[in-house]
C-alpha cells in the first residue's frame, strides 16, 4: 500500500512529543497511513531528525506545549497551511520521581505543565480551528497505566495522568456536538527513551520495581512504541467512529477495566 491509499489518506495530523517514542512511532505509522504529519517537540534537533527520517510529507515544528501563546501561533499556521488540522495526537509528557515527603512544588508544576496544562493548550487550540471550520476532528491523549492508580514514589506523575484521563472524558463530552472526537491511550511500559529514564531514577533511588516490570506484565514483556502507534492508528480511524470519551489500556493486561 502507497502513502497515496493509506487509510489517512488526504489527513493532517499533528502529533506533539514527536521527537521520539510513542510520539515518533505515531507520527510515522500516520505518515504510512496516508496522512501528511506534523511532529512537534521541544528538541528541535530531535523532531527535526524524527521528520527527516519519515520523509516527505513530514515537517518538524520546535513547540513547548505547556506554552500556550505559542501553542496558538503553531496551531494556527498549521492549520493554515494544511487547509485545516484532522487529528491531533497529544504525546508530548515529562517525568520525576518524587515520593511525598520529597516532593517540590517546582516539580509538580513542571509535571503538570506538560501533562496536564499541554493537553488543555493543544486540544484548545485545534478545537477552535475545527469548530471554526465546521469540520469534524479526532483528539488522541496519551495517559498512562499510571493514571489508573497511584504510585507512592511518582507522585505527580500518577496524578498528572489521572488528570490526563478526565480531561479525555470532559473534552469528549463537550466536544461531541461538533463531531470531534477525544480519547485516551493508557500504555503500561514501553521501550522508550523515557522508560529507560524512570529505570535509571528508580534504581538510583534502589527501587528496583522498574526492572522487574515486565515480569510483573501478564503478556511477559514491555511494549514496543509501534504497539502504542497501532492503538492510535485504530482511534484515529472510522473504525472507532462511534467510541469517544474512552480510555484504551494498551498495558499487556496490567489493568483490566
Amino acid at each position: 500500500m502507497t502513502q497515496s491509499q493509506g487509510i489517512l489518506h488526504g489527513k493532517a495530523a499533528l502529533v506533539t512529543g514527536a521527537a521520539s517514542g510513542i510520539g515518533r512511532a505515531t507520527a510515522a505509522l500516520f505518515h504510512a497511513a496516508g496522512a501528511r504529519v506534523w511532529l512537534a517537540d521541544v528538541d528541535g534537533a530531535g523532531v527535526a531528525a524524527a521528520a527527516r527520517s519519515i520523509g516527505i510529507g513530514a515537517s518538524a515544528v520546535v513547540l513547548d506545549v505547556a506554552d500556550g501563546v505559542a501553542v496558538d501561533e503553531t496551531v494556527g499556521r498549521i492549520d493554515r497551511e494544511a487547509g485545516g488540522i484532522d487529528l491531533l495526537v497529544n504525546s508530548a509528557g515529562d517525568y520525576a520521581l518524587e515520593p511525598w515527603l520529597e516532593i517540590t512544588r517546582e516539580a509538580w508544576d513542571r509535571i503538570f505543565a506538560v501533562n496536564v496544562r499541554g493537553i488543555m493548550n493543544m486540544t484548545q487550540a485545534v478545537a477552535r480551528t475545527l469548530v471554526a471550520r465546521e469540520r469534524p476532528g479526532n483528539i488522541i491523549n496519551i495517559a498512562s497505566a499510571a493514571g489508573r492508580r497511584g504510585d507512592p514514589n511518582s507522585v505527580a506523575y500518577s496524578a498528572s495522568k489521572s488528570a490526563a484521563i478526565s480531561l479525555t472524558q470532559s473534552a469528549a463530552l463537550s466536544l461531541a456536538r461538533h463531531r470531534i472526537r477525544v480519547n485516551a491511550i493508557a500504555p503500561g511500559p514501553v521501550d522508550t527513551a523515557m522508560w529507560a529514564r524512570v529505570v535509571q531514577l528508580r534504581q538510583g533511588r534502589g527501587d528496583q520495581s522498574a526492572e522487574t516490570m515486565a515480569a510483573r506484565v501478564p503478556l511477559g514483556r514491555i511494549s514496543d512504541p509501534t504497539e502504542q502507534a497501532r492503538a492510535a492508528l485504530f482511534l484515529a480511524t472510522d473504525s472507532s467512529s462511534y467510541v469517544t470519551g474512552q480510555t484504551l489500556n494498551v498495558d499487556g493486561g496490567l489493568f483490566l477495566s
